[in-house]
């Protein structure tokens, strides 16, 4: 039985924080090879504070006439299965939407969301600590993708904000495909980056033969690769203007239910590390973002709707 609205964080007029209003929504049924998920836990993403500022209403990106919702990663409980969908009511699972131009979001207590795009939770995971993973992880995987293996003997791959929700994931994915990693970070963090096996500084000097650029430090970081060398950054489009021979591509994350399994797998056996700062309510929302807008929070902070 289910009721006939649900709640979700979503903005009119984005103008940061104090626009995101709680509104309540009308249920919608899964249509073919869709499910609807009971959210559990969505994760606070830098881009879901530049959704709710408005930055992207005023580069002409989104277009909604009425509100637009908040979050892209999620983990939660499929309540109904829509047409061709071969996954049980009750089944743990974990997603991200991509795209922001939309009049719905993971800040939700429900969603309707592609089966393809889903990966089952291990038994052996929190929903909160999976909701973490989605976006970031797919995100680093991805960059690791353009990056490709390790050339011999031109293997040292710099990793910016190595303490970061991306980064962090970078510094274990990149080994496997040869990287001799290093973190760029702040001298607080050194036990982190060296505890995902990664070498660590807090000042990069130029000659690197990759570097992953998850702070987007974007035309600062082009300097720090060596001539001929690869730089792979976090905003689409936004690739900086190469230079002295050097390949550049920026990662455009896309949902991968399979790849995301092996995430969330590799979260559970310690692998990948699960960062949960605070777990706040709906009701909250506005305070989360005020919270990760003043930065130096490591962790995520997860709504739990």
């Amino acid at each position: 039985m289910h009721t006939s609205t649900f709640r979700a964080a979503v903005v009119r007029t984005p103008n940061g924080p104090d626009s995101i209003e709680i509104v309540d929504v009308p249920v919608v049924d899964p249509g073919p090879g869709q499910v609807l998920v009971r959210v559990a836990g969505a994760t606070v993403n830098p881009v879901d504070l530049a959704v709710s500022s408005g930055f992207f209403h005023t580069a002409g990106l989104i277009d909604q006439p009425e509100h637009t919702g908040l979050g892209m990663d999620f983990a939660g409980t499929v309540l109904a299965t829509g047409p061709g969908v071969d996954m049980a009511v009750g089944t743990r699972v974990a997603g991200a939407i991509i795209g922001f131009d939309r009049n719905f979001g993971t800040y939700a207590e429900q969603l309707v969301v592609s089966a393809a795009d889903l990966a089952v939770v291990p038994d052996d995971l929190d929903l909160v600590e999976a909701a973490t993973v989605p976006i970031n992880g797919l995100a680093a995987a991805q960059i690791v993708d353009l990056l490709g293996n390790a050339p011999a003997g031109a293997d040292r791959l710099l990793v910016t904000g190595a303490a970061g929700a991306v980064g962090g994931y970078l510094l274990s994915l990149a080994r496997d495909r040869g990287w001799q990693v290093t973190g760029l970070a702040r001298a607080e963090d050194e036990e982190f980056v060296r505890g995902l096996g990664a070498d660590f500084t807090t000042h990069a000097e130029s000659g690197w033969d990759a570097v992953a650029d998850a702070a987007a430090l974007q035309d600062q970081a082009i300097p720090l690769v060596r001539d001929g060398g690869t730089f792979v950054g976090v905003r689409p489009n936004g690739e900086p203007a190469t230079e002295r021979g050097i390949t550049t591509s920026a990662v455009d994350t896309t949902p991968d239910g399979r790849r995301l399994a092996e995430l969330l797998a590799r979260t559970v056996s310690g692998e990948l590390p699960a960062r949960v700062h605070t777990v706040v309510p709906l009701e909250q929302t506005a305070d989360a973002h005020r919270a990760v807008a003043k930065g130096g929070v490591r962790g995520r902070y997860v709504i739990r709707p």
